[in-house]
């Protein structure tokens, strides 16, 4: 692959950006570059920055060795953590903030899951062994970008490419074809780059050859995307979705989710989106969360999307209350995205709106009484005692939630009685 001779741009440059003059980032710049290395910011703060998007991790590139590294920051009072010596990497601590600090490399050897690397002194070959054009941009203390490979015609173009032979830097990493969607879900304004999207479904076998965690990690990010809905799109139509999935995509469901989402500005949740995907029944989310490894927390939510269809403007105020009531607010919530979506409401839907909107309206209630109020009525200790509770709980659900003392009052004693 030609490398192109690393250029300075005299402009843009990110002199004003915040993050990048703040202390804790200057200090630890300062700290590398002061002992005779050149330490550079790389990647993701670049490339965001220049996008004007939001800056949360600070990577650093340095000349460095990783034993330099810890001499030089220590030297200068940082604490720093040994986190992944092996390929170059230590963290840096600088009042308060943590930078991964890694040393510039090339890959000696891949598999598709794991690379070899040496330690360089070359720029052009630390970028060139990076994915994407995008992310092999770097920028100094004081704001200059230095772009080896061109990328930053890309960012400013909205463009998501690979560096040099697609099909090589997919085979260095398969994961790389999941980063190929999910950057130009957030970044691109178009369609996927062709080339890129050949090399990725020649190379799509090796998707197989990937850990669970690390697709989960993908394809999480990819479906909060902006523009999710348009790749997963392009991801189904050449076969991506059922390889990764294990079942069957629900197009549908899941681009009337973003819409309503989009509709109600509210932020995207990666969790109900992948259950509007790719839930239809029970067993769907069983088979999804093993294959996926899902947390607690997602697998809930796919639990969930198996049993859809309960919630519908169509119900009653008591049957909603009801339901609110067993679900809690949260997952009152989700379910009611989620069976809009599946019923095909529009967005604009007022009716679903409104349903959506009822724990803002009606706060839910607590259950007035416990084991211990049975027993002061004269109730007996031991198992009957919780079977008289979740009784009268039935029965204040299906009385809509009275809040009538004296009615509560008689239908306990009445439990309370029969069970004498």
């Amino acid at each position: 692959m030609a490398i192109a001779t690393e250029v300075k741009h005299a402009l843009p440059s990110l002199k004003s950006a915040a993050w990048l003059a703040a202390e804790p980032t200057q200090r630890l710049l300062a700290s590398l570059n002061g002992r005779g290395h050149t330490a550079r910011v790389v990647g993701g703060a670049v490339r965001n920055a220049l996008l004007g998007r939001a800056v949360a991790d600070i990577d650093i590139a340095t000349t460095a060795t990783p034993e330099q590294v810890i001499a030089a920051t220590e030297a200068d009072g940082l604490k720093t953590v040994p986190t992944g010596l092996k390929h170059g990497t230590v963290t840096v601590i600088a009042h308060g903030h943590p930078f991964e600090v890694t040393t510039l490399r090339h890959d000696v050897d891949t598999d598709g899951r794991h690379a070899t690397v040496a330690f360089t002194d070359d720029w052009a070959a630390d970028a060139s062994r990076r994915d994407l054009t995008l992310n092999a941009l770097y920028c100094d203390a004081d704001g200059t970008i230095f772009d080896p490979l061109g990328g930053l015609d890309d960012v400013l173009a909205r463009r998501v490419r690979f560096i040099g032979d697609a099909h090589q830097r997919i085979r260095e990493d398969y994961l790389r074809i999941l980063r190929f969607f999910r950057f130009t879900a957030q970044y691109a304004d178009g369609a996927p780059d062709a080339t890129g999207l050949d090399a990725t479904v020649a190379e799509r076998d090796g998707l197989a050859r990937l850990s669970a965690e690390r697709v989960r990690a993908e394809l999480v990010r990819l479906l909060a995307a902006p523009r999710a809905v348009p790749v997963i799109h392009a991801m189904a139509a050449y076969g991506m979705l059922t390889a990764i999935l294990s079942v069957a995509p629900r197009l549908g469901v899941f681009e009337r989710l973003a819409a309503i989402e989009n509709a109600l500005g509210l932020v995207s949740d990666a969790r109900l989106r992948l259950a509007a995907l790719a839930i239809a029944v029970d067993e769907d989310a069983v088979r999804l969360a093993q294959h996926l490894r899902l947390s607690s927390d997602e697998r809930n939510v796919l639990v969930l999307a198996g049993g859809l269809g309960t919630i519908s403007p169509a119900l009653d105020t008591r049957a909603l209350h009801g339901a609110l009531y067993r679900l809690g607010e949260d997952r009152y919530r989700q379910r009611v995205l989620l069976d809009w979506a599946r019923c095909g409401a529009p967005a604009a839907a007022d009716a679903w709106r409104q349903i959506l909107a009822l724990p803002a309206r009606w706060p839910v209630p607590k259950l007035p009484f416990s084991g211990r109020d049975l027993i002061a009525r004269g109730a007996a200790p031991g198992p009957r005692l919780g079977e008289m509770l979740t009784a009268f709980e039935a029965w204040w659900i299906a009385q809509d939630f009275p809040d009538d003392r004296a009615l509560l009052e008689a239908e306990l004693d009445r439990l309370i009685g029969r069970a004498r």
